[in-house]
């Protein structure tokens, strides 16, 4: 009798992964949705140091965390997000390249590193390194989901699921969308969307950022952020050259972003409106 009621039970599950993958199926669908196009509406600009090679953006009760790039010049910095005033940073090691940045468990902070195959721990209130991650490939954009598990980036079209606390690799999807490239995916920002979850991400070399469904794998909305690049460039003036987009932090209980770029002069604080 045991043996049958096992047998009725794996009966049971497999009826019910085939009616979840079936659910899926008809919620997705084959054919990709053409995305929404939209434009980043200014609420209003902060200063944003023209020093900061900017790889990951995060803000959090009331303070923006940023991670930022180049040989020798990497860092960790907390500024006020009321005025984009520094109030504390920590260098990394000169052989490490900074790269995306996420909430860790804990309310830790957990920092990629480009080809150092590292992911360092950080203590979010003293800025002290706690731990290190090891990871396979190039590590450029992150982001945390409600279940705490991260998503990670490698600069191709592909999206990684990492556990929180081991870092361990759950599965990965390769990002899909209609009329246009999904590759050279960078940082990273969760949120919700039409009541689902997606993910945000900066393309490389573009002013695009594109919303992407995160059940289907699939791009849903592609905003044009050009002008703000065009902003940038014209803030700069005679100093320093702005490089490209690069940064977009949710504002926790807002419908708002704050993006800004490499080298940039200005955060700015956005809506996203259809264009």
């Amino acid at each position: 009798m045991a043996r049958h009621g096992a047998v009725l039970g794996a009966l049971v599950l497999l009826a019910a992964v085939l009616t979840s993958c079936g659910g899926r199926e008809q919620a997705c669908g084959e054919a990709l949705p053409t995305p929404e196009r939209m434009v980043p509406e200014v609420v209003r600009t902060l200063p944003h140091a023209t020093d900061a090679f900017t790889q990951g953006l995060l803000v959090r009760d009331g303070k923006i965390y940023e991670s930022t790039g180049l040989d020798g010049r990497s860092s960790l910095r907390v500024l006020d997000l009321q005025t984009g005033a520094e109030q504390r940073r920590a260098a990394l090691p000169g052989n490490l390249f900074g790269e995306g940045l996420a909430e860790g468990p804990g309310g830790t902070l957990v920092q990629l590193t480009w080809k150092n195959r590292t992911a360092l721990v950080w203590d979010r209130a003293t800025l002290e390194q706690t731990g290190r991650h090891r990871y396979r490939g190039e590590g450029w954009g992150i982001t945390t989901l409600p279940s705490g598990n991260f998503v990670m980036s490698n600069g191709t079209d592909r999206l990684t699921y990492r556990a929180p606390r081991t870092f361990a690799a759950v599965r990965t999807t390769t990002v899909r969308r209609k009329g246009g490239p999904t590759d050279q995916l960078n940082e990273l920002e969760f949120s919700r969307a039409a009541g689902r979850d997606v993910v945000w991400a900066n393309r490389w070399q573009s002013n695009e950022i594109l919303r992407i469904d995160l059940e289907c794998g699939v791009v849903t909305g592609v905003v044009d952020a050009s002008e703000l690049a065009a902003d940038a460039k014209k803030l700069a003036g005679a100093g320093v050259p702005p490089n490209v987009l690069n940064g977009i932090a949710a504002l926790p209980g807002t419908d708002r972003f704050l993006v800004t770029g490499k080298l940039w002069s200005a955060y700015y604080e956005v809506r996203f409106r259809r264009a």
